[in-house]
């Protein structure tokens, strides 16, 4: 599978790549009826404002940014905001208020996959396009989203082997919230590492619910867990606001990264910038982008970031950064396509690529997923990331991963003829729309 799979989007990489040195053609003319609006679906409360609403305030200065420079094909951007209170039903209320009343021409928006699930068949039922921000557990691919976050192969497996090749790891805790994401991601992490002849003894897989604040007896686990003798690591798939107690209790029963080193897929610098990272020290995360990246590109973004908030102590973070990537993309795809409809928009985002703000360029697949680098940090006294482990150039994403029995022989590919979420390479026949 991995080879046809290579071949397939290897193809449009190399046609990607060339776009972003060559160009695109002019976009066609289109007269001026009004403002064009975009909705933003993002959770301003509840248990995921305190990584959501950032994401918020960056499409608002995208959208402004862009309307400074002239508006998407003569008309102006008005962004439309929504708060879906982190409750999952009412992510596909709003996300149809937003597309059937408001008539947003595309939404940036959701953070946990329960919420993506939610909308996905709204989505699909209007032919309207969802940019998502956010690392998932893959196992999906939809012609209407568009996936500028990390598949696992593009967060949590690297994740894995740094923590086996640099830290020498043998004993693993899968901690997670209690929804999609966490499960299927450890699903895939529990496999992957049998894979590697890690034995089922050596893994323990732990859930809690979102919002979860009593770790007493969680971290107390851990602790005992980690003290067979072997080195123990805890790979986290925590969301939202139950990271603070999380952390605060690891520091509370004296648990070091030296001892057992945390790397996490959900905390970034929005979410340490609320608490104080001392007990924190030298635990890890794994991202496709951190603040502290050196690079002209990244520190400009920085500073427009930081201007435009009027706030000098206001930080990036990952998820700002896909949906940097996904609104450039989603620009220069209906100047590619030189309307808004969304049917054109969607066949013209294949093939466009960007720069993105880790350093080089990141590419829209066929199977709408985006070219990835992978790093991994360390938490600082500062709130900040030390890098210590950067891919050597973009990794293409795996929608279906190779680990997981029904999955392994699938591909998406949403190019004519094949137009298909989940095409079996086996059969040679599609399974259906995602």
């Amino acid at each position: 599978m991995v080879s046809v799979q290579n071949w397939l989007q290897g193809t449009v990489l190399a046609a990607a790549l060339a776009a972003g040195v060559l160009g695109l053609a002019p976009p066609a003319r289109a007269q001026s009826t009004g403002p064009v609006k975009i909705g933003i679906l993002h959770s301003l409360s509840g248990t995921m404002a305190i990584s959501e609403t950032t994401l918020k305030d960056v499409m608002l200065m995208l959208i402004d940014e862009q309307n400074k420079k002239g508006g998407v094909l003569g008309r102006k951007l008005e962004a439309v905001v929504v708060d879906p209170a982190s409750n999952w039903p009412l992510f596909a209320e709003k996300a149809r208020e937003l597309i059937t009343v408001q008539k947003v021409a595309a939404v940036f928006g959701c953070w946990t996959s329960v919420s993506r699930k939610s909308v996905l068949p709204v989505f699909e039922e209007t032919n309207n396009i969802l940019f998502y921000p956010v690392q998932y557990e893959g196992e999906e691919s939809s012609k209407n989203v568009f996936y500028t976050g990390a598949a696992p192969n593009q967060q949590a497996i690297p994740a894995v082997d740094y923590l086996m090749a640099e830290e020498k790891v043998q004993r693993w805790v899968l901690a997670g919230t209690d929804y999609v994401y966490p499960r299927t991601t450890n699903k895939i992490l529990e496999a992957y590492l049998k894979s590697k002849g890690v034995k089922q003894d050596d893994i323990l897989i732990n859930y809690t619910p979102f919002g979860h604040s009593d770790w007493q007896t969680i971290v107390a686990d851990i602790k005992k867990f980690g003290s067979a003798g072997k080195k123990t690591a805890v790979v986290s798939t925590i969301n939202g606001d139950a990271n603070v107690p999380f952390y605060k209790e690891l520091g509370h029963q004296g648990i070091k990264a030296t001892d057992i080193p945390v790397v996490a897929f959900s905390v970034g610098e929005e979410e340490l910038a609320g608490i104080d990272t001392k007990p924190l020290l030298g635990h890890l995360a794994a991202w496709n982008y951190f603040m502290s990246v050196d690079n002209a590109d990244n520190k400009a973004f920085i500073a427009r970031w930081q201007g435009y908030t009027k706030n000098p102590k206001r930080v990036t973070n990952d998820p700002m950064e896909a949906h940097v990537i996904g609104f450039a993309m989603w620009v220069k795809a209906v100047e590619k396509a030189g309307t808004f409809d969304t049917t054109k928009v969607i066949d013209a985002m294949i093939g466009v690529s960007v720069p993105n703000l880790s350093g080089g360029l990141s590419a829209m697949m066929p199977n709408h997923h985006i070219t990835k680098p992978v790093l991994i940090g360390e938490i600082q006294g500062n709130g900040q990331f030390n890098i210590v482990s950067t891919t050597p150039g973009t990794i293409v994403a795996q929608e279906w991963s190779p680990y997981l029995e029904g999955s392994r022989d699938l591909i998406a590919d949403w190019r004519s003829p094949m137009s298909c979420g989940n095409f079996n390479v086996k059969t040679g026949k599609c399974g259906g729309g995602s």
